[in-house]
């Protein structure tokens, strides 16, 4: 059975934050490598939106290879986005969430061996909060925002971890993996 995974990137403060993390060349490899190990990337509506600026990039490439490669793979990626608002996706490789969180987690458990990502705040809140969650992969930037949306907002239970492993890139940047310890 795959593993449900947390992947975020986030400032040394514990803020998400798409612009304030350093987008090279490696970070963009090491999603490429992350997303085509997984069978399915589930979204909230914010964080698909965002994402869909994949596409523009797949019809009208950067000429950054690791960032055309990256848009090609997240174009193809199949995405699961939960909203309340959204009644369609334009996006080929998404749909709308029809079962709750923990419904289609376990749904795609049983289709697939694959590991499923959670890519979005919300999710990772909700699936902390369910203890669902395999392994977080945290990638803290070298960058200190001051404020934005705090990563684990209005969690309400302590969970504790094990760090497992950690990948440093040459900007500074380091994904700590750990994994829940069942108690």
């Amino acid at each position: 059975m795959g593993k449900l995974i947390a992947a975020m990137n986030m400032t040394l403060d514990g803020f998400c934050d798409h612009t304030a993390g350093i987008a090279d060349d490696e970070l963009h490899r090491h999603y490429s490598a992350l997303l085509s190990s997984a069978g399915t990337l589930l979204y909230g509506r914010i964080t698909y939106q965002l994402m869909e600026y994949w596409p523009t990039v797949v019809k009208n490439p950067s000429g950054n290879q690791s960032t055309d490669e990256f848009a090609v793979i997240m174009d193809r990626s199949p995405k699961v986005v939960f909203s309340r608002t959204l009644k369609t996706v334009d996006w080929q490789s998404a749909r709308i969430a029809t079962r709750s969180l923990e419904e289609e987690v376990s749904a795609l458990r049983q289709q697939s061996d694959d590991d499923i990502l959670l890519g979005s705040p919300s999710l990772i809140v909700a699936a902390t909060e369910l203890k669902i969650i395999d392994q977080y992969q945290l990638c803290v930037h070298p960058v200190i925002a001051g404020k934005g949306l705090p990563l684990f907002k209005n969690i309400s239970d302590m969970t504790f971890l094990k760090l497992v492993k950690t990948k440093t890139f040459g900007s500074g940047a380091i994904v700590l993996y750990y994994e829940p310890i069942k108690k």
